[in-house]
């Protein structure tokens, strides 16, 4: 498969479009992350300290051209999730591979964020089925890992249905915290 820093891949179905995020996303993803009740299902672990609860254009284009940089510079890939109907973006999807010193090794790690009333089991799996099986040989891994806190109860749901197990293993940041509450799809 293609190197997705070359060209990114774009990954559709009738409900959703995935490619990558650009500049002009920022006035529709505002509305994803100022959205106090996606936030916390938003993944912030390891990224030195932010967040992702932005609340004004200016912070929200400077997170897009941070997006656009990181990609630029081979450190992620952010996909935009375009709704197919509404032309909308509703949430962005970002994956790399990690190679560390934890279980989490060799690892597609996949930071899923979507707007609130996008969080449910239907809407995630159709994102899932998107993204999950190229994911392996677009980032040269054997799992993909991603978060979901207790109170995450459809997008649970939805990785389990999708195959994905709950781990008891922390992931070691940079800075040796340890992280937890995620879930993980090895290679078949």
């Amino acid at each position: 498969m293609a190197d997705p820093y070359v060209t990114c891949p774009v990954l559709q179905n009738e409900k959703f479009l995935l490619r990558l995020v650009e500049s002009a996303d920022a006035a529709d993803l505002l509305r994803v992350y100022s959205d106090e009740k996606a936030v916390p299902f938003f993944n912030s672990d390891n990224c030195h300290g932010d967040d992702f609860h932005y609340t004004t254009p200016e912070r929200m284009q400077g997170a897009v051209d941070f997006w656009l940089e990181s990609y630029r510079e081979k450190w992620f890939v952010r996909w935009v999730i375009v709704d197919q109907q509404t032309k909308e973006a509703v949430g962005t999807i970002e994956l790399f591979h990690r190679q560390a010193a934890d279980f989490f090794d060799n690892c597609g790690l996949l930071r899923l964020d979507l707007r609130s009333d996008y969080e449910n089991v239907a809407h995630i799996q159709e994102v899932l089925s998107l993204i999950v099986p190229p994911a392996y040989d677009l980032f040269c891994c054997r799992m993909i890992a991603t978060k979901a806190i207790s109170s995450a109860t459809q997008r649970k749901l939805a990785l389990e249905m999708h195959g994905f197990e709950a781990t008891e293993k922390a992931l070691v940041g940079h800075d040796g915290t340890r992280y937890t509450d995620y879930y993980v799809k090895i290679r078949d």
